[in-house]
């Protein structure tokens, strides 16, 4: 009795003391040397010796598998009923959502991997926790998911896609892929000796299947089976350049993938903003499937120039992009099963919460553009199933809205503790187990993306999406201004009457008061998240010089349209070609 008594004491300072000093009274707030003090690990040493019985508290809770992948969209998962459902993409996550939940509404707060990647591990927007664009750093101070699992007693590991240049030195184990990292023969990232990133392993075949092995060897060897385990098992695929396992070149082969309509004709789509004056920007923004942008697109990309038709080009090049990415993505979803099935001969699956996302979505082919970036539904969609058969229902679905700032709220909440006041996300937890929004749940997600005409060509733009209407404005600028501003602008698409986003009605005197309800709920947002322009006031000043959108800002969109035009074509003329994008 008095050994019992002694372990719960044990466990009751574990939750109490800080993790950064004795006398701070919020365990989140960054370490002032970005390391874990060692009292922390002397006091949680004991506990790694006792076993389930001995400690009932960790016993009874669920063990955390987070699978995300890189890019893959929505509709390109069965369980979403696209257009691409009819080719069986997916059967492994689409059994995974019919014993779950699967949210309809779920999105980024900003479509580009290392960012997002941030959201999710800090439960903050970028413009909080200063992780804008792809160069960014998280620091592991700041690493507050992995802290905040350890405290809740968790074993956790990172395996796989990191994409945040810092160390993950708050996850009791990781192996993570370097920023650039090949799909073959990959090396990883580990702790050893030699200060980060020194030490790396090296593993021969595809990163796909690499990572699997990683993550079975760890469930299989370094898994203490006395304590409650956190995974993040990250892949690659299906990222930009689709390099598939040798296996799967013939997968869908002989098949011609559905097209969306958007590819070919969208005459009410976009704005000034990303068409240009009288569309004379089209060849500059947005790279495409086709040759409509000079700059980068497929149909050069994967050699079909030497057809003799733009309609067969295109259509050759669609046909490709597609092929490959599916590929890619069916080599995830059959390294699902191969989990699965392991978890299942090892007594794991029905007391592990198995969830599956992806750090944002794709756009593949709609509006003809690749990649990712945009605000529109493809690109800023991710899925998210989530599985746990024991609080939540099989076979379910919402359309409550979420954001990628909320997963790290959920997981401390499904862990057991609260989330730190430093996030700014929200459980939906309840949602997960009732499939009913609590009365004050959100009802927009806010958007922004920082990269202005950066790879793949899109302008700087922020917004909002509820479940009805989507509000984007486009401000066009970088954020260190250095790069040649593109013509600000508005879009608006009524999502219940056009889902595909097809016709802007901005200008449609019918949407006048949407347009303005719009505009108050996406300036009251900002204020409630902090996202005052305080660290980038010449963005700031374009957003307030447009936000109504008279005649003279009209004006001077259109001069901007044309300056921009004259400034590429200039570019053009003086190289011969058009700089070469980075995918």
């Amino acid at each position: 009795m008095k050994y019992t008594i002694t372990l719960l004491l044990l466990l009751l300072l574990a939750t109490l003391i800080p993790l950064h000093a004795a006398n701070s009274t919020d365990p989140f707030t960054p370490y002032l040397d970005g390391k874990p003090p060692q009292i922390t690990r002397e006091i949680l040493t004991p506990l790694a010796a006792l076993s389930a019985s001995d400690v009932p508290a960790l016993a009874g809770k669920p063990n955390i598998i987070f699978i995300m992948s890189d890019d893959h969209a929505a509709n390109a998962i069965g369980a979403y009923g696209g257009r691409l459902a009819k080719l069986n993409p997916t059967p492994t996550i689409d059994k995974l959502a019919k014993e779950g939940m699967l949210f309809e509404n779920c999105f980024a707060a900003n479509s580009i991997c290392t960012p997002s990647r941030a959201s999710i591990l800090t439960g903050q927007y970028n413009h909080r926790n200063k992780v804008y664009d792809l160069d960014g750093t998280l620091e592991p101070a700041c690493q507050y998911l992995p802290i905040g699992m350890k405290q809740a007693g968790y074993q956790t590991a990172m395996i796989g896609k990191w994409h945040l240049r810092a160390e993950p030195r708050p996850f009791d184990d990781y192996c993570v892929l370097p920023t650039l990292n090949p799909y073959f023969n990959p090396t990883f990232l580990v702790r050893g000796e030699k200060p980060w990133p020194g030490n790396t392993i090296k593993r021969e075949g595809h990163t796909t299947d690499v990572i699997l092995d990683l993550v079975l060897d760890w469930m299989k060897h370094k898994r203490d089976p006395r304590k409650p385990f956190f995974l993040m098992y990250h892949e690659k695929a299906p990222h930009d350049m689709f390099e598939f396992a040798p296996r799967y070149k013939d997968y869908l082969k002989d098949v011609e993938i559905p097209e969306p309509s958007s590819l070919w004709s969208q005459p009410g789509f976009g704005s000034i903003a990303t068409r240009g004056h009288h569309d004379e920007l089209l060849p500059y923004i947005g790279t495409s499937i086709g040759t409509r942008n000079s700059h980068f697109n497929y149909v050069k990309k994967f050699g079909f120039e030497a057809l003799p038709t733009e309609e067969q080009r295109k259509r050759a090049a669609y046909n490709e992009y597609l092929k490959r990415y599916l590929r890619c993505v069916k080599g995830i979803d059959d390294s699902l099963a191969i989990l699965f099935d392991y978890l299942r001969s090892a007594g794991l699956m029905e007391n592990t919460v198995i969830i599956y996302t992806s750090d944002q979505g794709m756009m593949l082919g709609e509006h003809d553009y690749m990649d990712k970036r945009w605000m529109y539904e493809e690109s800023e969609r991710m899925p998210f199933i989530i599985r746990y058969p024991k609080t939540i229902k099989p076979g379910s679905r919402t359309d409550a809205i979420v954001e990628n700032v909320d997963f790290a709220p959920l997981l401390l909440d499904i862990a057991g503790i609260k989330a730190p006041e430093v996030m700014q996300g929200r459980s939906f937890k309840a949602i997960c187990e009732t499939g009913r929004e609590p009365v004050d749940w959100k009802h927009a997600a806010y958007y922004r993306y920082w990269m202005h005409m950066v790879h793949h060509d899109n302008p700087g733009n922020l917004g909002l999406r509820t479940k009805d209407y989507k509000l984007i404005f486009y401000y066009g600028m970088r954020r260190d201004d250095k790069m040649p501003r593109t013509p600000p602008g508005w879009e608006l698409y009524d999502l219940k009457k056009d889902p595909q986003e097809l016709v802007n009605v901005y200008d449609d005197p019918a949407y006048a008061r949407v347009v303005s309800d719009l505009k108050k709920q996406l300036a009251d947002r900002r204020r409630a998240i902090g996202d005052d322009g305080a660290d980038y006031p010449q963005i700031e000043a374009v957003v307030k010089q447009y936000w109504d959108y008279d005649a003279t800002a009209r004006a001077t969109a259109e001069t901007l349209s044309h300056d921009f035009r004259v400034s590429k074509e200039a570019a053009v003329s003086s190289t011969g070609k058009a700089n070469k994008a980075v995918p």
